[in-house]
């Protein structure tokens, strides 16, 4: 008589599965590497989802995504300097606001609040993960309130390099020179990741709307690039403002979905 074994291999199949889910959780390392890889075939499935996307937290190095705090003679204001980038920042603890990308010159994006008239000088800073200096520059600031990009200048020494880490600053001086003490500031990291064949084969699928494709693989600082641009060239487009809105709702950013983009800074060096 023939036994049947099937009742038994999937008895043993769900003994295993929950063993492997507890495995990942408990393994950042393993996490860390499935979070840098593209994830197959999930664009279609969360186009209209993005605000349902869930950025990991890749622990420290911690940051700071907001820095509207008083600094001695700087004045007070009404919203935060806010840096754009997935993570969680608590009066308990800052989370690293680690964003991934692709791109070896990627664009840099800030909320810039209200400023008074005599605040206008901004500076951005960008290091290796031990906090060289790779590129800093200053910057006359928009008078209006808004969304500015920083474009990292296309040149070789400024390239990012496959899976290295970088922090980058940007600060609002509150006096007359940039050698004051006396400044707002936020900093954030960016990590570069390598461009696979799953990533390209699924950009290849979309024309335009590529930044639900970068979104669904945690590829935060290409989506939220290539959506920024579609919004400057498509500004009364409702579907492109309302996935602006869905993509900073996914890092809890959506206070800042009806701002303008007030900026656009191609740096050259």
């Amino acid at each position: 008589m023939v036994r049947n074994n099937q009742p038994e291999k999937q008895m043993k199949l769900a003994c295993v599965i929950p063993l492997l889910l507890l495995s990942l959780v408990n393994n950042p390392l393993q996490v860390q590497a499935q979070v840098a890889q593209p994830i197959t075939n999930r664009s279609a499935s969360t186009q209209n989802n993005l605000s349902e996307l869930k950025f990991p937290h890749n622990g420290a190095p911690i940051g700071r995504r907001q820095g509207g705090a008083r600094r001695n003679g700087c004045p007070n204001l009404n919203q935060p300097l806010t840096a754009l980038v997935p993570g969680e920042e608590t009066p308990e603890e800052s989370k690293s606001f680690l964003a991934l990308t692709v791109s070896e010159y990627p664009t840099f994006w800030v909320y810039l609040p209200q400023l008074p008239t005599n605040l206008r000088s901004g500076e951005f800073i960008f290091q290796d993960e031990s906090g060289k200096d790779i590129y800093r520059t200053l910057v006359s600031l928009p008078q209006q309130a808004g969304i500015i990009g920083i474009n990292l200048p296309s040149n070789p020494q400024y390239a990012l390099k496959t899976n290295s880490k970088y922090q980058w600053y940007f600060k609002i001086y509150c006096g007359e020179s940039q050698n004051t003490s006396d400044y707002f500031y936020v900093k954030a990291w960016i990590q570069r990741v390598p461009f696979n064949t799953s990533l390209e084969s699924q950009l290849k699928t979309v024309k335009p709307g590529k930044y639900k494709v970068y979104a669904v693989n945690y590829l935060w600082q290409d989506a939220v690039t290539n959506l920024a641009q579609l919004r400057s060239t498509n500004s009364d487009s409702r579907v492109l403002a309302e996935d602006w809105a869905k993509l900073l709702e996914a890092v809890n950013l959506e206070e800042f979905a009806g701002a303008s983009i007030v900026g656009h800074y191609n740096l050259q060096r």
